[in-house]
């Protein structure tokens, strides 16, 4: 099969749309299929740790993400109509389409070739937390570009029910998978505890992008707590004010690879903040990591989380309902080893193979489906 992937944003170790589609890539070319990669431009390095893991790519214009230099996102360009007619998919699959993504979908269909695009960013969330407006702009543009597409993915049951609620058929659930392997409870180090944690105090950690919409000011009150330690690893254009913020709290700056798992693993406890993950990929990676994780009870956390067993869901937006679940595991060592193993053992079937099979099922339902409403009209011509 030769699937198209045309992606809105990079690199993939900073942005987990870019991430999502390489390890579709990579999957789908280990399954023997012909996947090509269509990318902001950039240094990139395609392919994967084997060559079976290997594909083409092909970058189209960029520009920076405001305030977080380190992303880009792709411009509208004409090379994708002739990317696709040259390389002949069988499927298009778009990674949270919208704008260079609306481009493919109409290539795919004046092509005739079935699309499948995958809801990942709750831009609606974003407008309005950092523009303060745009919100109902932006799930007009959403369920536009989504509603085109033979199928939609939603990553999390709140993503599809948002999706739903806004009108955007055909929606299935395909979940982001996790590198079980990378993140792992073994890489504790005891040297990094020590080095983030002198005194031995608890280690709260927070890994993503420090924007508007990720709410990390709500740590606050952690930084406040004796005997606990707030580590933040990340960047963005909340940078400076959070280090304001956070007194106290030891910010490492961005970290990918085997260092960032280091990290993971080396936290007692693992909290995100933002409310508007349609997935939220770094709570997986703690899990993964044996780490028990508190989030807010609001979109992908809340398929992630089985509260009370792998971890604690508190209410959105609210500081002292942070604070209080940190105080609830800080004494209990056993409570945290056992909501860690719990964890780790909830994310051993989301695997990026689990999770790339599933996708082939999706992919070769679309492709069966359009051949059953075509089938009609060639034998009714036929006759």
């Amino acid at each position: 099969m030769r699937i198209v992937i045309v992606t809105e944003s990079f690199p993939p170790d900073v942005n987990g749309v870019a991430h999502c589609a390489e390890q579709t890539a990579r999957h789908l070319a280990r399954r023997g299929h012909e996947p090509l990669v269509v990318t902001p431009s950039g240094p990139y390095d395609p392919g994967g740790e084997d060559d079976a893991g290997r594909y083409p790519v092909v970058r189209v214009p960029s520009m920076p993400l405001p305030g977080c230099p380190r992303i880009r996102v792709a411009l509208p360009s004409r090379r994708l109509t002739g990317v696709l007619a040259a390389h002949r998919p069988d499927l298009v699959h778009l990674a949270s389409p919208f704008v260079l993504g609306a481009r493919g979908m109409r290539a795919a269909a004046r092509l005739g070739v079935p699309a499948v695009a995958v809801y990942q960013t709750d831009l609606g969330g974003y407008a309005r937390t950092c523009l303060g407006t745009g919100g109902h702009l932006a799930w007009r543009r959403i369920r536009a570009v989504h509603a085109a597409a033979d199928r939609t993915l939603a990553p999390s049951s709140a993503a599809a029910r948002d999706l739903v609620a806004h009108g955007v058929p055909r929606v299935r659930l395909w979940p982001c998978g996790v590198d079980s392997t990378r993140f792992h409870p073994a890489l504790r180090d005891p040297e990094l505890r020590r080095a983030l944690a002198p005194g031995g105090e608890l280690i709260v950690g927070y890994v993503g992008r420090l924007a508007p919409e990720k709410r990390v000011e709500l740590l606050a009150p952690v930084c406040a707590l004796p005997g606990v330690r707030l580590v933040v690893v990340g960047d963005g254009p909340s940078a400076a004010g959070l280090r304001a913020a956070l007194p106290g709290a030891r910010f490492l700056g961005s970290r990918t690879g085997e260092g960032l798992a280091r990290i993971f693993a080396s936290l007692d406890v693992f909290v995100h903040t933002g409310p508007q993950e349609t997935f939220c990929q770094t709570v997986q990676e703690a899990q993964a990591s044996g780490v028990p994780v508190i989030a807010p009870a609001a979109g992908g956390p809340l398929d992630l989380i089985d509260h009370g067993r792998t971890g604690l869901l508190v209410r959105p937006c609210d500081a002292e309902a942070i604070r209080d679940a940190v105080l609830a595991l800080e004494p209990c060592r056993a409570r945290r080893a056992a909501y860690g193993r719990a964890g780790r053992e909830s994310v051993l079937g989301r695997t990026w193979t689990v999770i790339g099979d599933r996708l082939l099922d999706h992919y070769a339902d679309v492709l069966a489906r359009r051949c059953a409403r075509s089938r009609p009209a060639v034998e009714g011509s036929a006759a």
